[in-house]
């Protein structure tokens, strides 16, 4: 295969495996609009709501997805999960497209998060393997982009179909579910990750889980899980803001308040592909992963700071959305991939998604005590989550940026 050919087949798995990011992101955001309408009609309780949170997409259910289908990913390969994975997605979204019971509604929301959560370790590990080593960031922020994708056409859908009520809610999951039946097809079409299948071959015996939770392999658990997961932190009790900000200045009507949330996700797009995948593949990571941390920081400190008026939110929402394109998230892709050897990067990559996705799962439950402290007391707060993830991330950031991953595994051999 010619090195035109070569790329253009990496880029097509980028963005096949990188629809796992989107299918994520928009299941996260097409169940929050879909709870609201279902709370009304089913007359569910604020805890049942609260269970359903914790245990879809956005936490529990992807923890432990992750968990499972990381040591799979290893064992079978990444294209058996990647693959099959989707069709359980699939099953579980059409519980929901089709609930008429509140029953429906949980058992769809636990398939689809454990689904999404084994998508993930696979996706990721697919695109780092495939990348060229000049690449792996570039073809990382791809995949980042998707993630940011989704929650500004699940968002524009729900705008426009309003009117629909709770149809428009089952045709906004309709999508997600033609888009995972339609990846499980053009899935099978793709190659398995030669990087995979070489070290299958080598005929090395594959180091137990357990070698996780030693030496450079522990630091990296828990440098990635310490930056990721107070970052995770902030981003999951950040939704509190959102509401808040567009009723205090006066984003008084629904389509106002669906186009700011759009125009923030597409800053974020916007940062990752003009800054994060032009950069993170030449430069000193450290130092990029730094200046993202204090813009977010400086963003976050003026809600802590100042009275909310409409230029503060407004620089508020650039802020935090330009420095998040080109920091925690996409990194914590990027690193959690490049720090692990080929026999257990899936595992470690699902091990930290769902120490991460568990633990916001839990704090979740904590969200509404820190609202009640008052807007100004959780924003100092949720200032001190990114400091917190900021300092983590930058003492200790790798610098891969350059490096193979063959040669990331050979300079980390000698720690065990």
């Amino acid at each position: 295969m010619s090195e035109a050919a070569h790329g253009k087949t990496a880029w097509r798995d980028t963005i096949l495996a990188g629809l796992a990011n989107y299918i994520d992101a928009g299941s996260i955001v097409a169940g929050s609009v879909a709870l609201a309408l279902w709370q009304e009609h089913y007359h569910l309780s604020p805890g049942f709501l609260g269970l359903l949170g914790a245990f879809g997409p956005n936490a529990i259910g992807a923890g432990v997805g992750a968990l499972v289908g990381g040591i799979l990913c290893d064992r079978l390969g990444r294209k058996t999960i990647y693959q099959w994975d989707m069709l359980i997605y699939a099953a579980g979204m059409a519980l929901l497209v089709f609930a008429v019971a509140p029953w429906m509604i949980v058992a769809g929301f636990l398939i689809v998060g454990l689904a999404v959560g084994a998508d993930i370790p696979a996706s990721w590990s697919l695109i780092a393997e495939g990348a060229p080593d000049g690449a792996r960031a570039r073809h990382s922020g791809m995949a980042q982009v998707l993630w940011y994708l989704g929650p500004v056409v699940v968002l524009l859908m729900s705008l426009a179909l309003t009117g629909l009520g709770e149809l428009g809610a089952r045709i906004v999951f309709a999508h997600l579910l033609v888009i995972a039946i339609a990846l499980a097809f053009l899935r099978s079409r793709m190659a398995e990750s030669v990087r995979w299948k070489e070290a299958q071959a080598s005929g090395e015996q594959r180091p137990p889980i357990s070698s996780l939770f030693k030496g450079k392999h522990l630091g990296s658990i828990l440098g990635l899980v310490g930056m990721y997961g107070f970052w995770n932190l902030w981003a999951g009790t950040n939704g509190f803001f959102f509401p808040y900000i567009l009723r205090t200045v006066g984003a008084a009507t629904q389509a106002q308040a669906v186009g700011i949330q759009a125009l923030s996700f597409a800053i974020g797009m916007a940062s990752i592909g003009l800054v994060f995948m032009q950069l993170a593949d030449r430069v000193n990571q450290r130092t990029l992963f730094a200046i993202s941390a204090a813009v977010q920081v400086v963003g976050m400190g003026l809600l802590a700071v100042f009275p909310l008026t409409i230029p503060v939110a407004l620089l508020y929402v650039f802020l935090l959305q330009f420095g998040g394109g080109f920091g925690a998230q996409s990194f914590f892709q990027l690193w959690s991939a490049e720090m692990f050897p080929t026999m257990l990067r899936s595992t470690a990559q699902g091990v930290c998604f769902a120490i991460v996705r568990v633990s916001l799962g839990v704090f979740s439950f904590f969200v509404p005590l820190l609202t009640a402290t008052g807007f100004t007391t959780l924003a100092v707060i949720l200032t001190g989550f990114l400091i917190v993830s900021g300092v983590i991330g930058f003492v200790w950031a790798p610098r891969n940026e350059g490096k193979s991953l063959e040669q990331l595994e050979a300079e980390r051999h000698d720690g065990f």
